[in-house]
């Protein structure tokens, strides 16, 4: 039989609705704490390690990978008998431009980074000087197309006056992959070479295949 509340006593109405609003708050409680734990467990765990600890994920290439062949490749390079040759027969020291540095691996590498750490160490060699890349030269040279307009006439710098850079580095990365169900290898070939503009010549070659990783797949459990 339907009960009808409005004909119940007051205490039995009481009874009802104190029931029910305790029913309620019990609820938001558990909702409020279920919520939390979730956020909880959702938060990701954050560890600071030293840059030069080996991390290996994924298998991929990796900071590791890049610091390993860069400090291979760019001793080499500055070593090179070219740059002093160049230095002892013009009295000057050669000009540099960094070109391309191409990925041909089957991942995803952000070669900008390798490209930075050769500059970075080239100019720090004191052995070469260096201009502007490519995709940095067009910013330089609007600004120096808006300074004809709007800067000084003393303190314009003027158009058609650039330094014209004598070598040339370029280099690629390329992966070498085996693989069975089980496990997988990966070598990483990097090359840099550093090329005479005005000749082509290619004066000196560096390559480093030193990384080479093994990847097992876990186990799949049921």
């Amino acid at each position: 039989m339907k009960q009808n509340h409005a004909h119940a006593p007051f205490y039995a109405k009481c009874f009802i609705r104190s029931s029910a609003a305790y029913v309620y708050f019990t609820f938001c409680a558990a909702a409020f704490l279920l919520i939390a734990a979730l956020a909880g467990c959702a938060t990701p765990k954050v560890e600071r390690i030293d840059a030069e600890t080996v991390t290996d994920l994924s298998g991929y290439w990796n900071d590791t990978d890049v610091r390993l062949v860069a400090d291979t490749l760019i001793k080499e390079c500055t070593n090179a008998p070219a740059i002093s040759n160049y230095t002892r027969t013009k009295g000057t020291f050669p000009v540099v431009i960094v070109g391309t540095f191409k990925n041909q691996s089957d991942e995803h590498i952000d070669t900008s980074i390798l490209v930075k750490k050769f500059e970075a160490a080239l100019v720090n060699s004191g052995k070469v000087d260096f201009v502007a890349s490519a995709a940095e030269r067009g910013e330089l040279r609007q600004e120096r197309k808006e300074q004809q307009d709007w800067s000084s006439e003393e303190t314009a710098k003027r158009l058609a006056n650039e330094t014209g850079a004598d070598f040339m580095l370029i280099g690629a990365v390329k992966t070498i992959v085996d693989m069975n169900d089980k496990k997988s290898s990966r070598t990483y070939y990097v090359t840099a070479e550093l090329i005479d503009i005005e000749s082509n010549r290619k004066l000196w070659i560096g390559e480093n295949s030193e990384i080479k990783k093994l990847i097992t797949k876990p186990k799949v459990r049921f």
